[in-house]
């Protein structure tokens, strides 16, 4: 965000984040199959870091566990998520993030979908579209400026 630019949301609400998952010793087995799971994936996208606030997007609540649902026997991950207003000009940014994150965390076999939350942004369905669309992520994914702006909200921040 530009210097002299104001934020749509000045004051969002933050949310308490969830615990961290435990390991288990099968977890950590390389030779025990462990299924990819809902709370995986949950894990992978918590900790993106919002374009607009010092937050991530679990904090925030853009993201949340009961919105990923992952099938890995037929290798598909859906993610909605909800922007924090509904006029939030950053909506496309933060699902590409995502999208980006998974693409590059997960086997190629997978399928992603990455949606906004239905009901929750004024342009949702534009938005659906250019996430749904291999060909304009990868376009997207092209331009330096907007990828040098992906991979400082998918960059871990100091706490």
């Amino acid at each position: 965000m530009s210097a002299g630019s104001r934020l749509e949301n000045a004051n969002p609400v933050i949310f308490q984040r969830s615990r961290e998952r435990l390991l288990t010793k099968t977890d950590e087995d390389e030779d025990v199959h462990d299924p990819i799971d809902d709370r995986e994936i949950f894990d992978l996208i918590r900790s993106i870091n919002d374009p607009e606030h010092p937050l991530s997007l679990e904090d925030l609540n853009v993201v949340e566990q009961v919105r990923v649902k992952v099938d890995d026997a037929e290798s598909s991950v859906g993610v909605e998520f909800t922007p924090t207003i509904p006029h939030c000009s950053m909506a496309t940014l933060i699902g590409l993030s995502i999208k980006v994150k998974l693409l590059r965390s997960l086997p190629d076999r997978f399928k992603i979908d990455v949606q906004i939350t239905p009901g929750t942004h004024a342009s949702e369905e534009a938005v659906n579209k250019q996430l749904a669309d291999k060909e304009r992520v990868a376009a997207a994914l092209e331009n330096s400026s907007l990828l040098e702006v992906v991979n400082q909200c998918l960059t871990s921040r100091s706490i």
